[in-house]
């Protein structure tokens, strides 16, 4: 009998970490039991507000993205010297800047780490344009760059399998954080960037993404980032859900204990909430971010839901992730899978 997962150690391939500015350059190290070189750092200060800044690997440390902004890749030697200054080993060195590394007040912050297939990529002929990627086909997630061709094209992934989740934004142009996510369709895209209820749109060319290629139809002309997801069992989950309107909210299973949870209200306009076991890291999980706004960390009631051992449970009827009759999408990560390779379960938080 094929054994429940192959990743006993989520935490080899995502990891979040919590840590305290101090305005000088410093290494961060991660928390897990093994080393782990993230190749998608995504930050987000808590008590306070400030931009989203995301690096990664695959486009060095000159250049960071704005999850919650249509802007442009920044790039320079100020950035590197300033911002972020190496992808390491077991985490990532910071510069002396006040994105990511401020001291005033204390500053607290979150990174959200992934491991792709490390800094060098490979070149992809799959599709119709030929893509650079790093993969990480054991957890399911690539990184792809390519430069858009202005129509109907198709691109290589990586993955060997079909992905639920293509997130995807222009570098050297402002534009939307378009995204294909399997719970909303390929006749809509979601904005990252916003709280957009679902927009009818041809960017995927009504063609949902196969094991080699996804589809793009647009007349950019620019070079692009995408970050695809495939479901592995007993470490990620990508899906969606309808509200009961209850403060017995909806139940999903994922298969393992979250560590990091999204959800998007996928009919009507809505923030893209963040939930992980750091920040809170016992039920009821209630401090949240916004992927879409610089605004502070908030926590409280009409937002929370518990982290169980084989999925998570919507604890209230707010809007954001619970309206009676509404739809909504969700990424989830795994902190422990539901049983390992072993046949061992885990255990509630």
């Amino acid at each position: 009998m094929a054994a429940y997962t192959t990743i006993d150690n989520p935490e080899l391939y995502f990891q979040t970490k919590i840590y305290s500015g101090t305005g000088n350059s410093h290494a961060i190290t991660l928390d897990g039991s093994e080393d782990m070189q993230p190749d998608w750092v995504w930050f987000k200060r808590r008590d306070g507000s400030a931009n989203h800044h995301a690096y990664t690997s695959i486009t060095g440390v000159t250049g960071a993205l704005v999850p919650n902004d249509t802007d442009v890749e920044t790039t320079g030697s100020l950035e590197a010297t300033n911002y972020f200054s190496s992808f390491d080993s077991d985490g990532f060195t910071l510069g002396s800047g006040n994105y990511n590394n401020s001291n005033k007040s204390g500053q607290t912050y979150v990174s959200w780490n992934w491991k792709a297939g490390g800094s060098s990529t490979s070149s992809n002929s799959n599709g119709s344009i030929t893509s650079n990627v790093s993969v990480n086909s054991t957890a399911g997630f690539s990184t792809v760059l390519w430069t858009h061709d202005g129509g109907n094209s198709t691109i290589g992934h990586g993955l060997g399998a079909i992905p639920q989740v293509v997130i995807t934004k222009e570098r050297n142009a402002t534009g939307s954080w378009n995204s294909y996510f399997s719970a909303v369709g390929n006749a809509h895209r979601m904005v990252l960037q916003g709280t957009n209820a679902k927009i009818s749109s041809s960017i995927w060319n009504s063609t949902t993404p196969t094991a080699n290629v996804f589809s793009m139809n647009d007349s950019i002309t620019s070079t692009m980032i995408a970050y695809c997801f495939t479901e592995k069992k007993g470490y990620s989950k990508f899906g969606g859900y309808t509200g009961n309107g209850s403060t017995d909210g909806v139940f999903n299973y994922t298969g393992f204990r979250p560590a990091w949870i999204m959800i998007k209200r996928t009919n009507s306009s809505q923030p893209w909430c963040i939930w992980d076991n750091k920040r809170s890291p016992f039920n009821l999980t209630q401090n949240y971010l916004y992927a879409n706004d610089p605004g502070a960390e908030g926590s409280g009631a009409n937002i929370d839901l518990d982290m169980l051992s084989n999925g998570f449970k919507l604890r209230n009827s707010g809007a954001f992730l619970n309206t009676s009759g509404d739809t909504f999408l969700y990424m989830a990560f795994a902190e422990s899978p539901f049983v390992n390779s072993e046949g061992i379960p885990n255990n509630a938080r």
